[in-house]
């Protein structure tokens, strides 16, 4: 009988109690057996920490570990550390997956070289769900297909490939050989720092038809959804280790991609940050005039007048453009706006689930 390659879950927790039997119910559950799932709790102070050691002991495949907080990117780094499997697989904990995700996945692979399988997302609100696919068509991308991926792999509103560590499976080398890209101060990006230079590096992408088998709970709360007052700072380091990437990754894989063309996506991806910024700052800085000062301190800033006069880019959804309007035109008015349709839409979130981006 043939049992298949080993896979390693690696799942960072921290306080999420009240969802990680659902998360850990569900890995358990996998059709596909020969896993081993790594629970890194990254110092919580609710029960997580006796969750993961009780899973722990029921079940042969799941091992806990337990160190003081330090992030999600350093319970990704210890867990990896202490994983054998042959490819990896990252789980938020508050999310949930389907029992078919992992064979469905390993059934995709080739075993020639290195390979990133990709399925699709399910968001989870408290209004509703939506269905999110990567921007590429469905299909495998080798050789040419694969190197032209990054002409164009930053710097959109809707990516041509989600850069979350979550819903892929990922060949073990492509991990291992990139962690020094990784920051573990970075609370914004760090998934994408992660998985860019991975995709670079991977000789085969596999983006799967259909196959929404990853649930992510929205949570307001979380430290992705939840209020950074230094995510202005967050976002130019991010910006600063992205160029890093992609300069030595189109370098070292020969890519006909200009360093002018480098510049527009690395450019025009800060800008798309910038606007994630002004959501920050208009959904959860609750001193009103302090928000008011931070968005027009950022949006007046010399370097993003710049960006915005040279390097715009196409946004199409309703919220992108409010945002953009914002950038452009950072008046009472705009901000106003903005603050009153982050009321409205924020205002109806009332699970606390979150913990990429």
């Amino acid at each position: 009988m043939n049992i298949g390659p080993l896979i390693s879950i690696i799942v960072p927790v921290y306080n999420t109690a009240p969802y990680l039997e659902r998360c850990l119910l569900s890995l358990l559950a996998q059709t596909y057996h020969n896993i081993e799932i790594i629970l890194v709790n990254d110092g919580s102070t609710d029960e997580s920490g006796i969750i993961c050691d009780r899973y722990r002991d029921k079940d042969r495949r799941v091992k806990s570990v337990h160190q003081e907080n330090g992030g999600p990117m350093l319970a990704c780094r210890k867990g990896i550390s202490l994983s054998k499997g042959g490819y990896f697989c990252f789980m938020d904990s508050d999310d949930e997956v389907e029992a078919e995700m992992i064979q469905e996945m390993v059934k995709q692979l080739k075993f020639v070289s290195e390979e990133i399988i990709c399925c699709n997302i399910i968001v989870e609100r408290a209004f509703g769900i939506s269905y999110e696919k990567h921007g590429l068509p469905p299909g495998e991308y080798e050789g040419e297909k694969h190197s032209k991926i990054f002409q164009n792999i930053l710097g959109n509103e809707n990516r041509q490939i989600i850069l979350s560590r979550c819903m892929k499976l990922i060949s073990r080398s492509l991990i291992i050989n990139n962690l020094q890209y990784c920051d573990d101060d970075l609370r914004m990006g760090e998934d994408s720092v992660m998985i860019l230079p991975a995709l670079f590096d991977s000789k085969r992408i596999v983006i799967m038809e259909g196959a929404f088998y990853y649930h992510y709970y929205y949570n307001n709360e979380s430290l992705v959804h939840g209020y950074m007052p230094d995510l202005y700072q967050q976002i130019c380091r991010f910006y600063q280790i992205t160029c890093q990437i992609m300069e030595q990754k189109v370098k070292q894989h020969g890519y006909k991609i200009s360093n002018e063309e480098i510049k527009v996506q690395c450019k025009r991806e800060h800008l798309i940050n910038l606007m994630v910024v002004l959501k920050n700052e208009a959904r959860g800085n609750h001193n009103s005039k302090k928000y008011r000062q931070r968005i027009k301190e950022i949006c007046r800033k010399e370097k993003t007048r710049d960006l915005i006069r040279q390097y715009p880019p196409k946004v199409t959804g309703l919220a992108n453009r409010l945002l953009y309007l914002v950038l452009k035109y950072p008046n009472y008015f705009s901000i106003l706006l903005l603050r009153i349709a982050a009321k409205l839409f924020y205002g109806t979130r009332v699970k606390n689930s979150k913990g990429r981006n």
